[in-house]
């Protein structure tokens, strides 16, 4: 069967220009090899060479004059964790691995989490919207969807939990023409099979819920979607794991993984050699260079940059121009979800995103380009928007593979290996119900490989308490903490109304982070309207 996939994958690429490229079936996987001119011609040929009957694809096309530039590791390395056996060591400090993290410590287990970043949440986990998905978007068949919908119904217990902000705003999805709609019934049918629920907007219903659209030819909503702070979340996740025993080791870049093609011996990282008993692969768009370190890659990670814009929260104040998420269909065959309109849980307004294949997997710039193409999109689904609203933007790289669907399994070469990756949008509202998949793989690894019955910790605590958010507080309620603590009243960052007192709370945490992009992350200071001009 591996000869004849590899002949039919020859073919689709020779009859679609590509006749110089070596193709080989290994590890289960289709390997594409040779050289091209253009990146955009590399990911294509990586498209075509996708089918049901591998693994996967791993594209080692090489970019003719081309030399990657090498992951961004810490400026300092040390032996801190040199000798270290934990149980389990997780790669990567995203939601993903915080999740996983926060999970495991429900077990007696000694566990790491190593980050190559100076904080959790560094990577694709704080540059995006924070949409919780409702999956209407997503294919029946996909683990996409099945991890989705599970994790979407576990944000309203775990934000009780984990104190941080959720709210179920829904979403609308505008039809551009009378035409659209004429779609409805079968995504109606797509949403009873996917178990979404669902409900068309007349025209009318949608001027009653968003009355300033550009678009009035009614629509659908997605009433389970929702809101979160991604980089809180995250944070929430980690620090719940870091109170219940899990050791956060940031600055600890992964360097090698030493295997003897059954197992895995050590992980050598910039702060010492560790010997763990699992690894777990969390390592978002470096999860295939962990992967084939580890003995067993069989995808390729193929960096997809989305670029959104943050408005001021007057604009959704002054203006209320929308409560819900705002978007319109797709087009076919795109690589987003067509990117939207989103209030979020800070009450600011985010517009985007837009999807781009770029070849460095850390490349977070922005451009004029891309900015513009945001907003004459967006413009078109509210029309009062105000270019002078918008008060920054940001860019971050998704981790999707070439299949474009989550990996994640108990690897079926190396015993002690295990796989949350290619986890891309939406990873964030899948990243609950990963967790507990990964979880129950490792306990049964743990038996597998170790003989090794794994116990519950009777001393895990899911609660975590937040920090308090002064700002929001009636004026009795922030008399009351004036008073235990005069920090409270003294305000550094106007924009936002963050005081003294919430900053020092910040380095007081499970896991300290004294750099201010970290306390930025934690509490807002420099985040309004001036963007900290003022602070």
């Amino acid at each position: 069967m591996s000869k004849r996939l590899v002949e039919k994958i020859k073919r689709k690429l020779y009859y679609a220009g590509y006749k110089n490229i070596v193709v080989k079936f290994e590890n289960g996987a289709i390997v594409l090899n040779g050289e091209l001119s253009s990146y955009e011609d590399i990911v294509k040929c990586g498209k075509l060479a996708v089918s049901k009957k591998s693994r996967g694809v791993v594209n080692r096309i090489r970019l003719i004059g081309y030399t990657p530039k090498p992951m961004r590791v810490p400026s300092f390395t040390d032996e801190k964790y040199e000798g270290k056996t934990p149980d389990v060591l997780i790669i990567g400090g995203g939601i993903i691995g915080c999740a996983i993290a926060r999970e495991l410590s429900k077990y007696k287990l000694d566990i790491i989490l190593a980050e190559k970043e100076s904080d959790i949440a560094m990577g694709q986990s704080s540059r995006n919207d924070g949409e919780i998905h409702p999956g209407i978007d997503l294919k029946l068949s996909s683990q996409k969807l099945k991890y989705n919908r599970l994790g979407n119904q576990m944000y309203d217990e775990l934000s009780k939990e984990l104190g941080f902000e959720f709210e179920r705003r829904g979403q609308i999805v505008l039809y551009t023409s009378k035409k659209q709609s004429l779609v409805y019934p079968f995504i109606k049918l797509k949403a009873i099979l996917g178990k979404i629920p669902l409900k068309n907007l007349s025209p009318e219903e949608v001027k009653e819920v968003s009355p300033n659209t550009g678009y009035q030819f009614g629509g659908f909503s997605c009433p389970s979607a929702g809101l979160i702070c991604p980089y809180q979340t995250t944070i929430a996740f980690a620090e719940s794991a870091a109170m219940n025993g899990v050791e956060i080791a940031l600055n600890c870049a992964v360097t090698e993984i030493v295997n003897d093609g059954q197992s895995i011996k050590a992980v050598k990282t910039t702060r010492g050699a560790i010997m763990p008993k699992i690894v777990i692969n969390a390592a978002g768009v470096f999860s295939d260079t962990v992967a084939e370190w580890a003995g067993d890659r069989f995808f390729t990670i193929h960096p997809r940059k989305g670029v959104e814009l943050i408005l001021d929260k007057k604009a959704n104040q002054e203006y209320k121009l929308t409560d819900t998420v705002l978007g319109i269909i797709p087009k076919r065959g795109s690589n987003t979800k067509g990117g939207g309109i989103l209030p979020t849980v800070s009450t600011n307004m985010i517009l985007g995103p837009n999807a781009k294949e770029v070849i460095e997997k850390e490349d977070d710039k922005t451009t004029r380009a891309d900015v513009e193409e945001i907003w004459q999109k967006q413009i078109s689904v509210l029309p009062d928007l105000k270019r002078s609203d918008i008060i920054t933007y940001f860019a971050g790289t998704r981790a999707p593979s070439y299949e474009e669907d989550f990996i994640v399994e108990h690897s079926k070469k190396i015993r002690n290996f295990i796989q949350a990756a290619a986890i891309q949008s939406p990873g964030l509202t899948a990243a609950p119900a990963i967790a507990k998949e990964i979880a129950n793989l490792t306990i049964k690894a743990m038996y597998q490989n170790e003989k090794i019955k794994v116990l519950p910790n009777e001393n895990f605590n899911p609660y975590r308490k937040p920090i308090p958010k002064i700002s929001e507080m009636s004026s009795e309620e922030r008399d009351k903490y004036i008073k235990q603590n005069p920090d409270y009243g003294e305000i550094v960052c106007r924009c936002e109304e963050i005081s003294k007192g919430e900053i020092i709370d910040a380095l007081r945490r499970p896991i300290v982070v004294p750099h201010i992009d970290a306390i930025k992350r934690r509490v807002r200071p420099g985040m309004g309207r001036c963007q900290g001009g003022f602070c």
